[in-house]
């Protein structure tokens, strides 16, 4: 596990009702009149102080006067899906974590939208929560302002690729090197024609970053992506199967193919076997994320096996950490829980 300190400043302190109020050029009274909805407001006055608070990125406290003594006990959790296990897990480490040091995780769901993410976190923040928990790193222009506004210890988890610096901490992995690990594994097992079946990788960006990964590592080695098959909606065993089905019908000739996740690969598997397709003699496949699926079939899946549960548990820890100021925490860090090669069978 590999610790990475960085020169990106903390989050500001929260903003005030006085700076709206200042901005607006009205009373700290009739800014929460507004906010609030309550009495009757001028509608030249309702728009600046609202326009005043977008421009700040100011979020009204729902418990104010509830947590002026005591502080929230509560921490957002923010991840694209509950459908798929691999958050499950995640969850399941943030939230036995938090539970110890007495708090509790309010969960949203986003279904790997951006403009959802916005609005989700926009809600938690009007909570005051004790930390932000979020899933990838790669969020809208305005939810960076805001989160940067707001002051609240941020978590980004899952994901350390990026051009934009971490909001606070990050928890993760590099998906682009897992991808280039699994290009180079099955290089090294002689494969020199490969293939790609994926879901909608244009929402699952940790998905396309191992796609582009697994890409560059064949070019670094003088060797082409051949074909890609990318099948609409979010991935599962059914589009796996369809996925690579279509694939083949196209490119006879693969030796080899990756998929987007273990969900996937395992539905390519399942063709395979109905179609008597012999792995990895007449075709090797591969998948990520090292589900227990893949390794319980009766040919155990080549795969990447991602900490899904030490991910959430250390994230919980950053927020805990984040809170109690430790001096270490003062600086914001990047923790690179690394990867597992599987070599499995089926490659």
């Amino acid at each position: 596990m590999t610790i990475r300190h960085e020169t990106a400043p903390m989050p500001t302190s929260p903003l005030r009702l006085a700076e709206v109020a200042a901005r607006a050029g009205v009373s700290e009274s009739t800014v929460s009149r507004v906010l609030r909805n309550i009495g009757p407001i001028a509608e030249a006055t309702r728009v600046a102080v609202l326009k005043a608070a977008e421009e700040l990125g100011y979020v009204p406290n729902r418990l104010a006067g509830a947590l002026a003594s005591t502080g929230s006990a509560l921490v957002g959790v923010v991840v694209p899906s509950l459908d798929n296990i691999v958050f499950a897990e995640v969850l399941r480490g943030v939230t036995e974590r938090l539970e110890e040091a007495g708090l509790q995780a309010v969960i949203g769901v986003t279904g790997y939208d951006l403009a959802r993410e916005e609005r989700i976190v926009s809600a938690l923040l009007a909570w005051r929560p004790r930390g932000l928990v979020i899933a990838g790193i790669d969020h809208t222009p305005r939810l960076r302002d805001l989160l940067a506004a707001n002051g609240t210890a941020v978590v980004e988890m899952m994901d350390i690729d990026g051009a934009e610096p971490a909001l606070d901490r990050r928890v993760g992995l590099s998906h682009g090197a897992a991808g280039a690990a699994m290009a180079a594994h099955l290089l090294a097992r002689g494969y020199r024609r490969f293939g790609y079946v994926g879901h909608d990788i244009s929402r699952d960006i940790r998905a396309r970053k191992r796609l582009d990964g697994f890409a560059a590592e064949l070019a670094r080695r003088g060797v082409a992506l051949v074909a890609e098959e990318m099948v609409a909606g979010p991935s599962s065993v059914a589009a796996g199967r369809r996925g690579l089905a279509t694939l083949l019908a196209a490119h006879r000739d693969l030796d080899a193919v990756y998929f987007s996740n273990d969900d996937m690969a395992v539905g390519g598997y399942f063709h395979c076997e109905a179609n008597g397709l012999r792995m990895p003699d007449d075709l090797a496949i591969a998948g990520f994320n090292g589900l227990d699926i893949g390794q319980e079939l009766p040919r155990r899946l080549t795969t990447v096996r991602s900490p899904r549960y030490r991910i959430g548990q250390l994230a919980a820890e950053q927020i805990l950490t984040r809170q109690n100021a430790v001096e270490e925490a003062a600086k914001p860090a990047t923790i690179d829980v690394g990867f597992e090669l599987i070599a499995g069978e089926t490659a």
